[in-house]
């Protein structure tokens, strides 16, 4: 737009404006209306943090340590690596025993400031378990198929990768609170 379209279109909105000043004494008449509606029952008040949201995700993530185990513990019909061979058993308590370590490092870290990493590693944690469970039902189908039986490692290993992350995650925001504390401190 050029200035004087701008020019026009001002001129044109111009008895649209609102430039009249209050009446003298606007100020005190509306303090004493806010006055009022206090006295009346209509409080204003500040939004209060909810103390639900941080227990809900504890729950949460409660349930998902509890499903988690029971899910490592179950035995179903279906073939696992531990059923293909020794060594693919050793290869499955290894990594068990590794991702059982690591969950318990990260509820070791679990307070309300790093609740919402800790309940998103634990859900991508269960969509792992779930693509486990699926490469389960796949390998018995497909009569020890390499091919699923490296997927299968490879979930396990995606899964304490993510869990590594994480607790690396919440390290490096530990270093950095206490680098600024300290910064802060000698200034």
């Amino acid at each position: 737009m050029t200035n004087d379209n701008l020019n026009n279109l001002f001129k044109n909105l111009e008895k649209d404006f609102d430039v009249e000043s209050p009446k003298l004494g606007h100020q005190q008449r509306f303090l004493d209306k806010l006055n009022n509606q206090t006295e009346t029952g209509i409080l204003i008040t500040k939004p209060q943090r909810s103390i639900w949201r941080p227990l809900v995700s504890v729950a949460a993530s409660i349930a998902l340590l509890i499903s988690l185990f029971v899910g490592f513990q179950q035995d179903n019909n279906s073939k696992d690596l531990a059923s293909i061979s020794p060594e693919m058993a050793n290869t499955q308590d290894f990594f068990t025993n590794a991702i059982t370590s690591e969950l318990e490092k990260l509820n070791s870290e679990e307070t309300p400031e790093f609740q919402d990493l800790i309940v998103d590693a634990l859900f991508q944690i269960k969509i792992l378990e779930e693509n486990y469970e699926q490469l389960r039902i796949d390998l018995n189908e497909s009569g020890n198929d390499k091919r699923v039986i490296y997927a299968m490692i490879t979930n396990f290993q995606n899964r304490i990768d993510v869990l590594q992350n994480v607790l690396q995650h919440i390290e490096d925001v530990k270093q950095l609170k206490n680098n600024t504390y300290e910064n802060s401190n000698t200034i």
